[in-house]
Protein backbone atom coordinates (compact mmCIF):
# COMPACT_ATOMS: atom_id res chain seq x y z
CA UNK A 1 0.00 0.00 0.00
CA UNK A 2 1.23 3.48 -1.01
CA UNK A 3 0.01 6.49 1.11
CA UNK A 4 0.55 9.77 0.00
CA UNK A 5 0.37 13.02 2.98
CA UNK A 6 -0.36 16.26 1.50
CA UNK A 7 -1.79 19.02 3.61
CA UNK A 8 -5.51 18.53 2.17
CA UNK A 9 -6.00 15.12 2.03
CA UNK A 10 -4.23 11.48 1.94
CA UNK A 11 -4.72 9.06 -1.18
CA UNK A 12 -4.28 5.59 -0.48
CA UNK A 13 -3.19 3.27 -3.49
CA UNK A 14 -3.98 -0.57 -3.22
CA UNK A 15 -2.34 -3.07 -4.72
CA UNK A 16 -4.91 -5.39 -4.10
CA UNK A 17 -5.54 -8.76 -5.98
CA UNK A 18 -8.33 -8.22 -8.39
CA UNK A 19 -9.81 -10.66 -10.52
CA UNK A 20 -9.44 -10.66 -14.59
CA UNK A 21 -12.10 -11.63 -16.31
CA UNK A 22 -12.90 -10.87 -19.98
CA UNK A 23 -16.63 -10.97 -20.87
CA UNK A 24 -14.97 -12.85 -23.99
CA UNK A 25 -14.91 -15.87 -22.00
CA UNK A 26 -17.40 -17.94 -20.46
CA UNK A 27 -18.52 -16.17 -16.98
CA UNK A 28 -16.69 -17.76 -14.10
CA UNK A 29 -18.64 -19.12 -11.17
CA UNK A 30 -16.34 -20.08 -8.12
CA UNK A 31 -12.72 -18.86 -9.81
CA UNK A 32 -11.45 -16.40 -11.67
CA UNK A 33 -9.98 -16.22 -15.20
CA UNK A 34 -6.88 -14.25 -13.81
CA UNK A 35 -5.71 -12.72 -10.93
CA UNK A 36 -3.60 -9.41 -10.76
CA UNK A 37 -1.51 -8.81 -8.22
CA UNK A 38 0.28 -5.25 -8.90
CA UNK A 39 2.00 -5.96 -12.50
CA UNK A 40 1.94 -9.81 -12.02
CA UNK A 41 -1.02 -11.72 -13.39
CA UNK A 42 -1.45 -15.00 -12.41
CA UNK A 43 -3.59 -17.16 -15.05
CA UNK A 44 -6.03 -19.27 -13.96
CA UNK A 45 -6.53 -22.98 -15.11
CA UNK A 46 -7.48 -22.74 -18.92
CA UNK A 47 -9.10 -25.81 -20.66
CA UNK A 48 -10.18 -25.90 -24.38
CA UNK A 49 -13.82 -24.23 -23.39
CA UNK A 50 -15.80 -21.98 -25.58
CA UNK A 51 -17.83 -19.34 -24.81
CA UNK A 52 -20.87 -21.34 -24.21
CA UNK A 53 -19.02 -23.63 -21.50
CA UNK A 54 -18.42 -26.84 -24.26
CA UNK A 55 -15.22 -27.88 -25.03
CA UNK A 56 -13.94 -27.50 -28.70
CA UNK A 57 -14.33 -30.75 -30.74
CA UNK A 58 -11.43 -31.88 -32.43
CA UNK A 59 -8.36 -33.28 -30.82
CA UNK A 60 -5.48 -32.10 -28.77
CA UNK A 61 -4.40 -29.59 -31.40
CA UNK A 62 -7.64 -27.52 -31.52
CA UNK A 63 -7.88 -27.73 -27.73
CA UNK A 64 -4.33 -26.31 -27.64
CA UNK A 65 -5.66 -23.53 -29.62
CA UNK A 66 -8.93 -23.00 -27.47
CA UNK A 67 -6.83 -23.19 -24.23
CA UNK A 68 -4.10 -21.05 -25.05
CA UNK A 69 -6.41 -18.56 -26.73
CA UNK A 70 -8.48 -18.07 -23.69
CA UNK A 71 -5.10 -17.52 -21.64
CA UNK A 72 -4.21 -14.97 -23.79
CA UNK A 73 -7.62 -13.41 -23.67
CA UNK A 74 -7.33 -12.97 -20.28
CA UNK A 75 -3.81 -11.53 -20.75
CA UNK A 76 -5.11 -8.78 -23.18
CA UNK A 77 -7.81 -7.83 -21.07
CA UNK A 78 -5.42 -7.14 -18.13
CA UNK A 79 -2.89 -5.28 -20.95
CA UNK A 80 -0.71 -7.79 -21.66
CA UNK A 81 0.76 -9.22 -24.56
CA UNK A 82 2.30 -12.70 -24.96
CA UNK A 83 6.37 -11.57 -24.60
CA UNK A 84 4.74 -10.63 -20.80
CA UNK A 85 4.31 -14.22 -20.07
CA UNK A 86 6.87 -15.43 -17.94
CA UNK A 87 5.87 -19.07 -17.13
CA UNK A 88 3.26 -22.04 -18.54
CA UNK A 89 2.22 -24.72 -17.60
CA UNK A 90 0.62 -27.47 -19.39
CA UNK A 91 -0.98 -30.45 -17.92
CA UNK A 92 -1.82 -33.07 -20.36
CA UNK A 93 -4.32 -36.29 -20.15
CA UNK A 94 -2.10 -37.68 -22.97
CA UNK A 95 1.48 -36.57 -23.18
CA UNK A 96 2.57 -39.17 -26.18
CA UNK A 97 -0.22 -37.26 -28.53
CA UNK A 98 0.90 -33.95 -27.66
CA UNK A 99 4.44 -34.96 -28.21
CA UNK A 100 3.21 -36.69 -31.63
CA UNK A 101 1.73 -33.42 -32.70
CA UNK A 102 4.24 -30.78 -31.27
CA UNK A 103 4.68 -29.59 -34.76
CA UNK A 104 0.93 -28.33 -35.00
CA UNK A 105 0.89 -27.25 -31.76
CA UNK A 106 3.96 -25.27 -32.03
CA UNK A 107 2.52 -23.72 -35.25
CA UNK A 108 -0.19 -22.78 -33.38
CA UNK A 109 1.82 -21.14 -30.38
CA UNK A 110 3.62 -19.15 -33.04
CA UNK A 111 0.33 -18.09 -34.78
CA UNK A 112 -1.36 -16.80 -31.36
CA UNK A 113 2.07 -15.53 -29.95
CA UNK A 114 5.18 -15.20 -31.90
CA UNK A 115 8.57 -16.99 -31.42
CA UNK A 116 9.41 -16.22 -27.86
CA UNK A 117 8.39 -18.89 -25.43
CA UNK A 118 8.74 -18.58 -21.11
CA UNK A 119 9.53 -21.20 -19.00
CA UNK A 120 7.66 -23.72 -19.18
CA UNK A 121 6.21 -27.32 -17.90
CA UNK A 122 4.37 -30.12 -19.18
CA UNK A 123 2.89 -31.79 -16.63
CA UNK A 124 0.93 -35.36 -17.37
CA UNK A 125 -2.11 -36.22 -15.21
CA UNK A 126 -5.04 -38.92 -15.36
CA UNK A 127 -8.16 -36.49 -15.66
CA UNK A 128 -9.25 -32.82 -15.31
CA UNK A 129 -12.01 -31.06 -14.47
CA UNK A 130 -13.82 -31.41 -17.86
CA UNK A 131 -14.45 -35.19 -18.99
CA UNK A 132 -13.42 -34.24 -22.25
CA UNK A 133 -10.78 -31.41 -21.92
CA UNK A 134 -7.28 -33.20 -22.79
CA UNK A 135 -5.43 -29.94 -21.76
CA UNK A 136 -5.39 -27.14 -19.35
CA UNK A 137 -2.53 -24.47 -19.31
CA UNK A 138 -1.70 -21.92 -16.47
CA UNK A 139 0.22 -19.03 -16.38
CA UNK A 140 1.94 -16.17 -14.96
CA UNK A 141 2.64 -12.94 -16.76
CA UNK A 142 4.14 -9.44 -15.32
CA UNK A 143 2.97 -6.74 -17.24
CA UNK A 144 4.68 -3.02 -17.55
CA UNK A 145 3.08 -0.07 -15.98
CA UNK A 146 2.34 1.24 -19.24
CA UNK A 147 -0.17 -0.92 -20.73
CA UNK A 148 -0.85 -2.40 -17.43
CA UNK A 149 -5.21 -2.05 -17.18
CA UNK A 150 -6.62 -3.14 -14.03
CA UNK A 151 -9.96 -3.50 -14.06
CA UNK A 152 -12.09 -2.53 -11.04
CA UNK A 153 -12.79 -4.61 -8.11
Amino acid sequence: MFMAHDSMFTTVHSHAPVAVNPPTLAAPSGYSHGTLSGNTLYLGGQTALDADMRIVPGGIVEQFRQAFGNVLATLAYAGGVPSDLVSITIYLTDIPDYQAHGKEIGAVWRELAGPTYPAMAGIGTTALWQPEAMIEIVGVAVIPDERLNRPER
